[in-house]
């Protein structure tokens, strides 16, 4: 979607009605993932895909209906084992698609959501795709504003709480509420679909751990930066593709770069000269997750030394140090698994403890972002 946004916002400010297709669920081997989107504008331009060429014939098509009748569809697609050639996916997956009309008249907030997925400002948009509301309407949410509706106050406000919960984690997928956004029915199918800048993990110190927490920082849907001021250390080779790797001292760096409440860090220096200042630096942001490698012994010195630099209890107590959770880890990636289980414990307020140790909801409360 992404990737076809220019020439939309294109068709949309030159008031060129267009069909946009998008993958709202899929299932076993399809070719592409929920949010994959294609449009047909003027003079049948397309742009985008949704299979990779299994069904993008049919897709046109409807593109072009729905823009001509004004009424969205949503159509499945899977393969046919009595006709090869027919409209379907070889690969033997299926995908269902939502195709509506776009135009100022049908979509008054698209505009607004083109120039924030530009200026990358996270929105989440919510679209009718079956049940009793009006198919294709659409709601834009944002962190602070809402825009459209989807035919019913109850459900608008439901969506729009659920859309900035999952807006956090850049979630996209299919809800189900009552017509009137009643939690416990579903009645309305609803494709929240996130544009939001994967949350970033800052990884300091190039030691060997830090490959290991690149590779499952990456898995977890992070942007990887990889920081150190030694050039030796911070060779991009020695880290997965993708990881940005970054030489300098790493209190500057981070006074450079931009934290927010997504963020998380990792402090593997476990040297004063480097993780002291970086702390300084780290506990005046407002990072999610500032975790540090070191002893119990280079922690109490850890500790002591921003005491004196003025930091008080409140503000240490941000810090998640020593790193991770207490799993026995020995080597490089198994103490990543052990900073990665810190990191969703504390995102989804959960306790660390063995399930079979718990009582009461399995899945707790969102409490953090992180």
């Amino acid at each position: 979607m992404r990737e076809i946004l220019p020439a939309l916002s294109r068709w949309y400010a030159a008031g060129e009605p267009f069909g946009l297709a998008t993958v709202v669920a899929v299932s076993r081997s399809a070719p592409r993932g929920p949010g994959a989107a294609m449009a047909v504008g003027p003079g049948d331009e397309v742009v985008g895909s949704v299979s990779g060429g299994c069904v993008e014939g049919a897709a046109f098509e409807l593109a072009k209906e729905v823009v001509e009748t004004g009424r969205a569809q949503l159509q499945n697609f899977g393969y046919s084992d009595e006709d090869a050639f027919a409209v379907g996916l070889t690969c033997g997956g299926e995908i269902t698609l939502l195709v509506r009309p776009v135009t100022a008249g049908y979509d008054t907030s698209f505009g607004e959501v083109a120039a924030s997925v530009a200026g990358h400002r996270p929105v989440v948009v919510a679209t009718v795709t079956d049940g009793p509301a009006p198919r294709g309407a659409a709601l834009a949410v944002w962190p602070d504003t809402v825009s459209g509706s989807l035919g019913a106050i109850g459900l608008d406000a439901a969506v729009t709480d659920d859309a900035r919960g999952e807006l956090a984690q850049g979630a996209t997928g299919l809800r189900h509420y009552g017509p009137n956004g009643e939690r416990r029915e579903d009645d309305v199918t609803v494709f929240l679909q996130s544009f939001a800048p994967p949350p970033r993990m800052l990884v300091f110190g190039a030691i060997d751990f830090a490959a290991a927490v690149a590779r499952i920082g990456a898995f977890l849907g992070y942007r990887v930066t990889v920081c150190d001021a030694r050039p030796a250390f911070a060779d991009p080779r020695r880290f997965p593709e993708g990881a940005e790797v970054v030489v300098d001292w790493p209190h500057r760096y981070l006074r450079s770069t931009e934290i927010d409440g997504r963020t998380v860090m990792c402090v593997l220096t476990h040297d004063p000269k480097f993780d002291v200042p970086l702390l300084e630096v780290a506990l005046r942001t407002p990072a999610a997750y500032i975790g540090v490698m070191g002893s119990r012994r280079t922690h109490e010195d850890r500790m002591a030394r921003l005491r004196e630099a003025g930091f008080g209890e409140v503000e240490l107590a941000r810090l998640r140090s020593p790193i991770g959770l207490d799993l026995g880890a020995r080597t490089p990636e198994e103490v990543a698994v052990s900073i990665a289980a810190e990191i969703v414990a504390l995102r989804w307020g959960g306790t660390g403890s063995p399930l079979a140790d718990t009582a009461g909801a399995i899945h707790p409360p969102r409490l953090k972002s992180v």
